[in-house]
């Protein structure tokens, strides 16, 4: 069990046991440590003595949807969250990252790219920042990577894990204009180059919480059909 610990824990809920048991027995096969909840309300008990890494949520289910997991488990922590449901819908997805949720895979899905996913969310978790690059003053921002913390002149924004990992990654590109495709490579993978409602939906959360005035941001700007350009101010 040591061993599965270190390579991180993984709480899969989903209503459907035939879906528990495929994921329980794939993960573990790959050295993880996994437990399973039915629905939101179990899987909050487990989560409550059961120190989790990753959840992966079904969105459809008895007692407390996957939408309102994400918003209790993403009030209280960072821990990497993945919706994975039969909904493909863009409106669902939105829906989904909105509550809180990292990533979005669709049922039915690839083992190998359920895998990649999985292992890309825990590196992005679990990765410490690099020695020379711990802090980013920049303009009116001050980011410290390793504390994962955010001020804008003077402000403390806090912000969600993807969120943070956004901002880093325009911070560290300020004033250059970063593609889509190149965003959503680098914060999401590159199983997710095909998901721009990714961005379009953390780059409103992120203008809602850095922008004085969201309706005409200042700091992340819009490059229409390129990408976005961060202007941190001088």
């Amino acid at each position: 069990m040591a061993s599965a610990r270190a390579k991180g824990n993984i709480l899969v809920v989903d209503d459907e046991p035939q879906i528990t048991r495929v994921l329980k027995t794939t993960l573990s096969a790959q050295g993880y440590g996994v437990r399973t909840a039915g629905d939101g309300d179990e899987a909050l008990s487990v989560m409550s003595d059961w120190s989790t890494d990753l959840l992966i949520t079904d969105l459809p289910m008895p007692n407390m949807t996957g939408l309102e997991l994400c918003r209790h488990v993403r009030a209280k922590s960072r821990i990497p969250i993945m919706v994975l449901s039969v909904k493909g819908e863009e409106l669902t997805k939105v829906e989904a990252l909105d509550a809180g949720a990292d990533d979005y895979v669709t049922k039915p899905f690839s083992v190998n790219e359920l895998l990649a996913r999985v292992r890309a969310a825990l590196r992005r978790a679990a990765t410490p920042p690099d020695a020379d690059a711990q802090l980013i003053e920049i303009g009116d921002f001050r980011i410290d990577v390793q504390a994962r913390s955010v001020k804008v002149k003077d402000r403390e924004i806090h912000l969600t894990p993807k969120e943070f990992d956004l901002l880093v990654y325009l911070a560290r590109h300020a004033r250059k204009v970063i593609t889509h495709r190149m965003l959503l490579s680098t914060v999401w993978g590159e199983n997710s180059v095909q998901q721009p409602e990714y961005l379009r939906v953390f780059v409103g959360h992120l203008r809602k919480k850095l922008e004085p005035d969201e309706t005409a941001p200042r700091y992340i700007v819009t490059e229409p059909w390129v990408g976005y350009r961060f202007e941190p101010g001088d």
